[in-house]
Formats: structure tokens, sequence, C-alpha cells
């Protein structure tokens, strides 16, 4: 049984690599894309996902522009991360598919309300368009069947600020509504219904190698030269495989970015991850706990603490990741997208 699934994307290398998962997962129906400022401007959010659908020959699905704003703070992007398009050195076919007339707030409430009690939800940017939706409709939690959040570290060291993950960085307001929101919608009742969080503590775990994205080349029967730190820079892809050049192309930019930070040659697929646990949240080991954010602090704004203690006295209102085989998730990841490249071939 396909399962319908809603994806909140900053796309972003990692985004794209998420959406391509989904696309290739025989257990998910996307039934909708929310596009968040993030990575790059909203705008370009939404011609990544207009061209990722076209260059998986994907249905259509709607995407929804969202705001192009975080709620109360300046917009800040990454490109020295992603690229200057978002998808590193990688070009995707510009698409002739149009935005929904709604914006990305109301895509999320239609969402629910057409799948109520089944939708799973995956947000892996900054959290503006989700907080946005719970201000039109507070309910908005229990009409979900999963809610997974990629966002915050946890005892662990920010990549932002010494203590601040990316996309709470970029809209902390908006991530303290969200667990505001979902602390009020279901109190202490069904902690099954707590979002699923996993912050940089797990998901750097999930480290992409030139040996695993060969791997997936091989698997999608397509020819390709491993990279190495020791290639020219921007060097392209020479696949002849469509998907594989364009995630050969925007990993190269990923791998280049990491070995500059001095985290070697590879990259974290932090929402891919997000995406493989929306569908079988199996793949994660979690500590239900309290999580707030740091709104004010000089050095700390954007932190999210987990009150693993119980200091505050108050009920959990998520599940955070603590532990994940990155083995069994690249196991899966390649074997669904691989066989996916290999269909766009066929």
């Amino acid at each position: 049984m396909k399962q319908p699934v809603f994806v909140d994307v900053d796309t972003g290398v990692d985004d794209a690599m998420a959406l391509a998962y989904l696309f290739a997962s025989d257990d998910a129906q996307v039934v909708g894309i929310a596009s968040t400022a993030g990575n790059v401007p909203v705008q370009q959010v939404c011609l990544n996902n207009l061209g990722l659908l076209d260059l998986c020959r994907m249905p259509d699905i709607p995407v929804s522009k969202g705001s192009e704003q975080p709620v109360s703070s300046p917009l800040r992007t990454a490109e020295d991360t992603h690229g200057p398009e978002g998808m590193g050195y990688a070009q995707l076919p510009a698409s002739e598919r149009r935005l929904t007339e709604y914006d990305a707030a109301e895509a999320w409430v239609r969402a629910a309300h057409a799948h109520p009690g089944d939708l799973i939800a995956i947000a892996v940017g900054p959290l503006t368009n989700l907080a946005l939706a719970l201000r039109a409709q507070p309910a908005l939690p229990t009409l979900l069947r999963r809610l997974v959040i990629m966002g915050g570290a946890f005892d662990y060291r920010g990549n932002t600020t010494p203590v601040a993950e990316w996309n709470i960085s970029v809209d902390p307001e908006a991530a303290a509504e969200v667990f505001t929101g979902w602390s009020a919608a279901w109190g202490a009742e069904k902690p099954s219904h707590h979002p699923i969080v996993l912050g940089l503590n797990l998901t750097e775990h999930i480290a992409l190698t030139p040996a695993l994205l060969n791997r997936l080349a091989d698997e999608a029967g397509a020819e390709s030269v491993t990279m190495s730190v020791s290639d020219d820079r921007g060097t392209r892809s020479a696949s002849a495989n469509p998907l594989i050049a364009v995630l050969e192309d925007a990993m190269r930019f990923y791998f280049e970015f990491h070995f500059d930070q001095g985290e070697g040659y590879l990259a974290h697929l932090h929402d891919p991850l997000a995406a493989a646990v929306a569908l079988d949240p199996d793949l994660v080991t979690y500590r239900p706990t309290t999580v707030d954010v740091e709104l004010t602090g000089t050095l700390t704004r954007g932190m999210t603490i987990a009150d693993w203690s119980n200091r505050w006295s108050r009920e959990p209102n998520a599940l955070i990741g603590v532990d994940v085989d990155p083995g069994a998730f690249f196991a899966r990841f390649i074997a669904r997208v691989g066989a996916l490249a290999r269909a766009l071939n066929g």
C-alpha cells in the first residue's frame, strides 16, 4: 500500500536526494511539495522542485511556494554549501509545470484534510511554512499520521553556529512555534504522535562517500568514474543516465564543500535519512523528551535544548533520534534510487 506523503523542502542538494528517494519508493505516494526559503531563496527552491519532477518523469504533483522570509527575522541562504542555484554543479531541466495558486501553508492544511489520520509529513528545511500552517489550523498535528523533522543538534555541535543547526537557525521562532503547537494539540496523549526529530547528532552518521555514490551508479546500470579529492574542481559527470549525472554533479559540489570544512571528501545526507525514516521509523532508535528552542541567547540563538532529565517538568513533545545503522540506510537508498535511475534509461 502506498502511503500518502507531504514533503516540505528548501531544495538544496540533500533535499534533492530526499525527493529522489521518495519518488523511487513504491510504498510512498507524494501528494504535495511545499517550497521553503532556506538553502536558496524560495523562488529558486520552486524551480528546483519542478525541475526534479521533470527529471524523474513524475506525474503532476502539486508544488506550492512558501513564504519568502522567516516568520520574524531576515532570510539567510547557503549558496556556499549548495551552489548558486542550490544544486551544486548540476543543471536541472527547465519545467513548464506550474505552481499551485495557493501557498505552502495552505498546502499543508489541504493535504492534511485530504488524508486525515493517514498523511505522513516530512519537513527538511526551516519550519516557516509549517508554523504558518499551524497558525491557520492549530489542530493540524491531530490530522497527521506522522511528522519527521530534520533539524537541531542534541548534545552535539551545531553546523551554523557553535550550537545551532542550519534549519532551526534560519527560523528559530518557527521551530519554537511547531514544538509548542504539537504540545498544545496532543498534550500528554498519544506519545506515538510526537514528531520524530533527526538532529545532526544522528544525521552526520549518514556520510556518503565517492565509493557509495559509485555503487549507486552501478545499481542504475550507469557507467561512472569514482570521484576523488584530486579531481579538478567542478569536473562534470560523464554519465549518460540523466538522474545519475545530476546527482553526481550535485554531490561533487557537496563533497568539495565538506572537504573545505575539514570533514573529508564526503557528504552528510541529512534529508534523505528523514525521508527514509518517514516511511520506516524502525530505521532509527529514539528517546522521548521535551524540546524547546532558544530564541534570545546572544551566543545560543537557534539552539535546540532537550530536557533529558525533565528539569522543566513538562510532558515530552518529541522523539529524538539517537541511533541509526548507516549501512541499512545506504542499502535501501542505493536500491531504490538506483532502480529509479535505471528506469529512466528504459
